[in-house]
C-alpha cells in the first residue's frame, strides 16, 4: 500500500511539473523584429482595422478624445467583468513597452511581466497579424495622446482569477491556424487575414462554448450580445444575403441595403472600417461571400 502511495504521490508531482510547463505563457522569438521599422502613417490603418479604440478608449468619447486610449470600458461575461487597460503611450499606459512586448501581447496573450492575459482581450484573432503590421501599430500608437488615468483591475474571482490556468485554455482553444480555408485567391487572403486577424470579427460574431472558446463550427453565424441583451446577428452569406457592393457600401458608409443604419457597438466598428483603402473592404466582402453555408 506504501509503494501504491508513493507512486501516487509520484505521478501527481510529475503531472504538476508538466502541467506547469506546458500551461507557462509564451513569447516571440525577439529577433524576428530586429531590423524591423515600423511606419506610423501604415499603422494608423492597422489601428482602424484593429479597432484599438473601440474598446480603449473612455467610455463615452467621441471624436478626438476616442484617439486618447485611457480605457475604462467595461466587458461583464459569465467569468466576471474585464475593464479595458490604458494603453496610451504613457508610463499608466504602454509607454514602457517594446515593439516586442506589443507582439506578445497580441500574438501570444502574453504580458510584459511573463502573465497570461485573458481572452477579453482578442489575441485569439490578432495571432494571425504580422510582424510588419505590429511594428507600423507600435510606431502609430507612439504618436497619440498621452493618458495618465490608471488601468483598473479586472473584477474576476476564483477559479478565474488563476491566470496559469490561462496556460491550458489556450492549448484548448487557441490554435494557430486559420479557422476558414480559402483558395489561392489574393483577395480572399486578404480578406480572411482582415477577418480573422486585425478585424477580430469573430470575437463577437461567433458563439462560445461553455468555457469561452470559440465553436468553430458555427464560425461568424452570430451569438450573444456582449454589451447586454439581444444578440450580435449572423454575417454568413446564406444568413446575411447580401451581395459584396451592399457589404462594401455597409463598412464604408454604415448604411445597410433596407436604408437602416449601423448601430450599438457595431458603430465604432463601422467608423473605423471606414477609414480603410476601398479595396481592403472589398476583400473583407469577398471573404465573407465565399464562406460554406451552415
Amino acid at each position: 500500500m506504501r509503494k501504491i502511495i508513493k507512486a501516487l504521490v509520484l505521478l501527481g508531482l510529475i503531472g504538476a511539473v508538466v502541467a506547469w510547463l506546458v500551461t507557462a505563457p509564451a513569447t516571440v522569438d525577439a529577433a524576428r523584429f530586429d531590423g524591423l521599422s515600423g511606419d506610423a502613417e501604415k499603422g494608423g490603418l492597422v489601428f482602424a482595422a484593429s479597432g484599438c479604440n473601440s474598446c480603449h478608449a473612455a467610455p463615452d468619447a467621441k471624436g478626438d478624445d476616442k484617439m486618447i486610449l485611457t480605457g475604462g470600458l467595461h466587458f461583464a461575461s459569465d467569468f466576471g467583468t474585464f475593464i479595458a487597460p490604458n494603453i496610451s503611450p504613457s508610463e499608466a499606459g504602454i509607454g514602457d513597452w517594446t515593439v516586442v512586448d506589443l507582439a506578445n501581447a497580441m500574438t501570444k496573450g502574453t504580458s510584459p511581466a511573463g502573465k497570461h492575459y485573458y481572452p477579453a482581450f482578442p489575441y485569439t484573432s490578432y495571432k494571425h497579424m504580422t510582424d510588419q503590421d505590429i511594428s507600423d501599430l507600435y510606431a502609430f500608437i507612439q504618436t497619440l495622446p498621452k493618458s495618465d488615468v490608471a488601468t483598473q483591475p479586472h473584477d474576476v474571482g476564483f477559479p478565474f482569477n488563476i491566470r496559469r490556468s490561462l496556460g491550458g485554455w489556450k492549448i484548448l482553444f487557441n490554435p494557430t491556424a486559420y479557422t476558414v480555408k480559402v483558395p489561392d485567391d489574393a483577395l480572399l487572403q486578404r480578406g480572411r487575414y482582415l477577418v480573422e486577424g486585425p478585424g477580430h470579427c469573430a470575437e463577437c460574431h461567433t458563439p462560445r462554448n461553455a468555457l469561452g472558446g470559440f465553436k468553430r463550427d458555427a464560425w461568424l453565424a452570430g451569438g450573444p450580445n456582449p454589451d447586454g441583451p439581444g444578440i450580435i446577428p449572423s454575417i454568413r452569406p446564406n444568413d446575411l444575403g447580401w451581395s459584396q457592393a451592399e457589404i462594401f457600401e455597409y463598412l464604408k458608409t454604415g448604411f445597410t441595403p433596407e436604408f437602416d443604419v449601423v448601430g450599438g457597438s457595431m458603430v465604432s466598428v463601422q467608423e473605423n472600417m471606414a477609414l480603410l483603402p476601398d479595396e481592403e473592404l472589398a476583400a473583407i466582402a469577398s471573404y465573407l461571400l465565399a464562406l460554406e453555408p451552415k
